[in-house]
């Protein structure tokens, strides 16, 4: 097991003093090698149960184990690397800097963080744009640069919060394929905040189903789809009825119909 989550609860402190009860009672333990994505309607906790596991906050009660070790150990020791929302690159450093960034911070020396950075590079398939800079590339190419830098350092885990929201629909369709190559290549364990069924269907070995606030597990589905994956999966009639599987499990743990209509149309936010 290389996650077990514990009967987790988060509670926040809210600004008008109130407390928000952003998850309930979680648990849920990962494999190591598998793709996990976590869906479910605006504010359930998606984006909090990830950062819970990256030890970016702490939970309120229970605990989370990560390759056997605390959650803050895990951390220390780099086991994960993190993607977040937007790109979040420094507009200063080339492309080859930012995915040296973390090595350098480690101390690597210059060679070698080099070497590692370009290797990352060809594996998303930027190889010939080390020298370029952020603002020349465009949003799926900057993407490639923040998860060549979260591989650097060669990390186990590898944590997504819904990373391809805001790309057009061919660019999100091309980078779940470059992920799930990236994926296949290194053997990492995935886990993946989406609010696309379709994506989190086509990505993933298993999908979480979260229930609204305070965010609970209503659902985990397997997804059995043959690997490698790509054109011909998103054709298959399983592919299909794995979707209505996610919906149906959404739609029986939230009676908020907006919700609803954003995850079945596959819309990000």
């Amino acid at each position: 097991m290389i996650i077990s989550v514990e009967n987790m609860t988060k509670k926040f402190r809210g600004s008008d003093g109130l407390t928000v009860h952003a998850l309930d009672h979680v648990n849920l333990q990962i494999q190591q090698g598998e793709f996990v994505s976590l869906i479910g309607p605006s504010g359930c906790g998606k984006s909090t149960l990830l950062r819970v596991i990256a030890d970016l906050i702490e939970p309120t009660e229970g605990r989370v184990l990560v390759n056997g070790k605390p959650a803050p150990q895990a951390r220390k020791d780099r086991d994960y690397g993190f993607v977040f929302q937007s790109a979040t690159l420094y507009d200063w450093r080339t492309v080859l800097q930012n995915v040296e960034l973390p090595l350098e911070i480690m101390g690597f020396p210059r060679t070698m963080r080099q070497a590692r950075a370009r290797e990352m590079l060809r594996l998303v398939e930027l190889g010939d744009f080390e020298g370029k800079y952020p603002y020349q590339l465009s949003g799926g190419m900057q993407q490639r640069v923040s998860i060549a830098r979260a591989l650097a350092f060669e990390p186990k885990i590898l944590l997504m919060d819904e990373p391809f929201g805001a790309l057009d629909e061919m660019t999100r369709e091309r980078m779940n394929n470059e992920l799930l190559n990236i994926w296949a290549k290194l053997g990492v364990t995935c886990i993946f905040v989406t609010h696309s069924i379709p994506e989190a269907v086509y990505l993933s070995t298993r999908v979480v189903v979260m229930s609204p606030r305070p965010g609970r597990i209503a659902e985990v589905i397997d997804v059995p789809l043959q690997q490698p994956r790509g054109t011909d999966t998103r054709d298959h009639d399983d592919y299909f009825h794995i979707q209505s599987r996610v919906r149906s499990a959404l739609r029986e743990g939230s009676g908020e119909a907006a919700d609803s209509r954003r995850l079945r149309e596959g819309i990000g936010g």
